[in-house]
């Protein structure tokens, strides 16, 4: 990963964006990452604001184009601990753009039906279609996080016993490749964000969901449960990043102990990828133009 540039003047979308992507994985280590990084900025939060405003405002216009043109989707895979700020991204990102072109998927245990299935089922019939831009909130990269933490999940979804061998993590990296490979050569855009959050700024934001009256709401005992396997998560997330960071399906490993920045990192990497992409509004033939122009004088014609 690229060192952050001091030199706030010059500093660009493109770079932040590369600053935090990991196209090959395999020599990857989740220790060498900052959560606290903000590639040198130091702001205001009003500033911080101003600057995600613009951003959103640059999303919302490709979104547009994305929608018209209808040929190319965008999945935007969010994955964290606990308390990473991935619900608050997804607000504040993506709130400026139009939802009839936006779907958010969370994924949660999964049900019964679901476990009759492959573990990429669920993620599959959820795809956005063209056109369209699809989050998943969490998504099929669970089956070897949370189920790689608790080897007993695994037990109950029903695979047939040959099949659970000392290899299965590995196998499901290849599946999970091989499923975005397949999209992206199907036009998908796969946008993976990996909010890395501090064992101590996750601590902190609990203590205040405990302590603020109005955050209780988000405060789940499951949460500090899980907290105490940060160590086989963290080993998990690395080992993921290490065998599914491609060329097609890059992870982004965004600094998420300051939330501001990590808006602003999402948000760039979304427009970046959008820009490049250059989707654009379906032309209009002549034939359609007369049309309009004789359907245009007679609407100006029209007597109130």
């Amino acid at each position: 990963m690229a060192d952050a540039p001091k030199d706030l003047a010059r500093i660009e979308t493109a770079d932040v964006v590369k600053a935090y992507r990991v196209r090959k994985g395999k020599k990857f280590q989740i220790a060498d990452c900052n959560p606290a990084d903000t590639f040198g900025l130091d702001i205001e939060k009003d500033d911080a604001k101003q600057m995600l405003a613009l951003g959103v405002k640059r999303l919302r216009n490709l979104q547009e184009r994305l929608y018209a043109e209808g040929r190319w989707s965008v999945l935007i895979v969010l994955q964290a601990m606990d308390a990473a700020g991935k619900d608050s991204a997804i607000e504040h990102v993506m709130s400026g753009i139009n939802p009839q072109g936006c779907d958010v998927t969370a994924f949660k245990a999964p049900s019964a039906a679901e476990l009759r299935h492959d573990f990429l089922w669920r993620a599959a019939i959820n795809l956005p279609e063209r056109g369209r831009i699809g989050i998943f909130n969490r998504s099929y990269y669970e089956e070897a996080l949370v189920v790689r933490v608790h080897p007993e999940i695994l037990a109950g979804q029903n695979l047939p016993p040959r099949l659970v061998t000392d290899h299965i993590w590995e196998e499901r990296f290849e599946s999970i490749t091989a499923f975005e490979q397949h999209l992206a050569r199907n036009g998908t855009v796969i946008l993976k964000f990996f909010l890395h959050v501090s064992k101590e700024e996750q601590k902190r934001r609990f203590l205040e969901r405990i302590d603020e009256p109005d955050k209780r709401w988000k405060f789940s005992a499951g949460d500090i449960v899980e907290r105490g396997h940060w160590d086989a998560y963290m080993a998990a997330y690395e080992d993921m990043i290490r065998h599914t960071a491609t060329k097609a399906a890059p992870w982004h490993v965004v600094p998420a102990d300051n939330k501001w920045f990590t808006r602003l990192v999402i948000a760039a990497t979304v427009v970046d990828r959008l820009e490049r992409l250059d989707p654009e509004f379906p032309p209009v033939d002549d034939k359609a133009l007369k049309e309009m122009e004789d359907l245009r004088k007679k609407l100006v014609a029209e007597k109130a």
